[in-house]
């Protein structure tokens, strides 16, 4: 069996961590920096860092503020955001991201996925889905949430599979920053229904939430924010609570 990964996630805006409900109501909460050092000591296996507002402003990520995290941490950093070429993913990976996290330009140019994951590598490319329920399913949307795209999560996270992303970020535009617990049905879905690690994402509240998700879906991580952030509790206590409750975790 595969250990399950540990991701702290850095949603970022203006150059700090931030935190938000349903990708609203954003507080800064502290320095990208400082939490990747701390999170790393706590045996985070990744940091994920996203540049929130990048794609709604139609800009960059911050590549600075990605040089200032990846120059003081081993574990490796995926960096997403505003990120619509193939030059700005070596821009990233040059400023020292390990991964690059690609959304809304990847639903407007699929393409792009297979340019990438040629260049650089499948492993270097995350394909982030972003997902609202909208009737009887689960629809891709983009721009921090606010655009629908018609496409269904499931067939979406099929394609880009196909197209040659090394992996899925999903995230339950419900269930960010809400703390009731991961989405299960549609992560549960896109699991099933890809042979690429998928990573759960959006309404972690508690150590509870990460066992579930890891027993009810195929997941290969679980990404999390506001537990941490907070110090509800650290990644060691998360990791030796599922140790505890036999998953294999790194």
């Amino acid at each position: 069996m595969l250990a399950k990964r540990i991701i702290p996630c850095l949603d970022m805006k203006g150059g700090k961590v931030v935190k938000g409900v349903n990708f609203v109501g954003i507080k800064e909460v502290g320095d990208p920096p400082t939490f990747a050092v701390d999170y790393e000591k706590q045996g985070a296996d990744e940091i994920t860092f996203l540049d929130i507002s990048a794609s709604l402003e139609e800009r960059q990520t911050m590549l600075d503020v990605v040089t200032k995290t990846a120059e003081n941490i081993n574990v490796p950093l995926c960096v997403g955001g505003g990120i619509r070429t193939v030059q700005d993913v070596r821009n990233t990976l040059n400023a020292g991201a390990d991964k690059v996290s690609i959304n809304s330009a990847a639903v407007l140019n699929p393409e792009i996925i297979t340019e990438c994951a040629d260049a650089f590598g499948k492993q270097c490319i995350v394909i982030a889905i972003d997902g609202k329920k909208k009737g009887d399913h689960w629809e891709v949307v983009t721009h921090g949430g606010t655009k629908f795209t018609g496409l269904d999560v499931v067939d979406w996270a099929q394609k880009v599979e196909d197209l040659g992303a090394g992996e899925i970020l999903f995230t339950s535009m419900e269930a960010d920053g809400v703390k009731t617990g991961y989405d299960l049905i549609p992560t549960r879905d896109i699991a099933d229904a890809v042979n690429i690690p998928v990573i759960a994402s959006g309404g972690c509240g508690s150590k509870e939430h990460i066992l579930e998700v890891f027993q009810q879906t195929k997941v290969s991580a679980a990404l999390a924010a506001s537990i941490f952030h907070y110090k509800e509790c650290t990644v060691g206590e998360v990791k030796q609570y599922l140790k505890d409750n036999g998953v294999c975790v790194r």
